[in-house]
């Protein structure tokens, strides 16, 4: 990983609903989607993220903790009533205790300023009948978010992981229906930045990749449509670890969405663990520039800004 930290200058961007504004600096290494024990599904600690990301030579990560309504409860709610939280691998699954969140990113961004870059943000895992709840979660907190990535985890309360969303439907329905989902969710909703893993079910299809070529239509609607927001999504590198046999997304629906003419892009590791942390993403640039592309993305204040590949 470190053989491949260093990269050219280049030229940043800022934009802003129309405008745009250069800022002139050293190209950086970001990883801008971080996970840590403030995520029901991690044990790694903000701060020693944070010192491990110094160590590799990053130069800005987001934390991008779990929030997913619908199957996880915030922390008021388990404290009320603990049965309220399903037990994973033996601990209850919560949302991210927001009470202690934030002041911990804040402590973190004294700390290790100036070797490092930390910008607040969350993983909203969005299902259509859960919108209201995100609005109010983002409107509570308006003032500190840099970065939210939009993914679709489960439809309907059923999750990807375990098979239930899949479990008595077709392969079709079952895609079909996740993309259904998806194009609702961005139709509706605007608080957020990237869609994230775009085509994640492929992940859990117990039947194999469904063909790009099935999905090809709507796929382009969800993109024109964030596109059409000022949106974008991102390339994550986890598609390496878990020996997916494309890119997530993938090279197909990356092409389409340059095609298309999206330009936001950020680059994340969907880092759980050290050895996530920071992981492919020099490898992952160079195949953004095979694709086409030519800038990346950070964010600051929910507004992208753009740096050479």
């Amino acid at each position: 990983l470190a053989s491949g930290m260093s990269t050219a200058n280049s030229i940043g961007i800022r934009h802003r609903r129309g405008e745009f504004s250069f800022l002139i600096g050293a190209s950086m290494l970001a990883d801008y989607h971080v996970h840590t024990d403030f995520s029901d599904d991690s044990v790694f600690p903000l701060e020693d993220v944070c010192a491990l990301a110094v160590e590799r030579g990053i130069d800005e990560i987001c934390i991008t903790d779990h929030v997913d309504y619908g199957v996880r409860p915030d922390w008021d709610e388990y404290r009320r009533d603990p049965s309220c939280a399903k037990i994973v691998e033996g601990k209850p699954s919560i949302n991210v205790d927001y009470e202690r969140y934030f002041p911990a990113i804040e402590r973190a961004r004294g700390r290790f300023a100036p070797e490092l870059t930390v910008k607040t943000g969350m993983e909203f895992g969005v299902q259509s009948h859960t919108l209201d709840k995100y609005q109010t979660l983002f409107d509570q907190h308006a003032n500190a978010w840099d970065f939210i990535i939009l993914s679709i985890h489960q439809v309907g309360d059923q999750e990807f992981w375990d098979g239930t969303f899949q479990e008595g439907r077709t392969q079709e329905q079952y895609n079909m229906q996740h993309y259904e989902e998806m194009l609702r969710v961005v139709q509706n909703f605007d608080h957020w930045s990237v869609i994230g893993h775009l085509d994640h079910i492929k992940r859990y299809d117990p039947l194999g990749p469904w063909p790009d070529v099935n999905i090809r239509d709507i796929v382009a609607e969800i993109l024109e449509e964030a596109i059409r927001r000022d949106k974008g999504i991102e390339l994550n590198t986890s598609s390496v670890r878990y020996g997916l046999s494309d890119l997530t997304p993938s090279v197909e629906i990356l092409s389409l969405y340059h095609d298309l003419g999206g330009r936001i892009l950020t680059i994340g590791s969907d880092s759980h663990k050290p050895e996530h942390l920071g992981a492919h993403i020099p490898m992952m640039r160079e195949r953004l520039q095979e694709i086409g592309f030519t800038e990346f993305c950070n964010f600051d204040h929910m507004e992208p800004i753009f740096h050479r590949l």
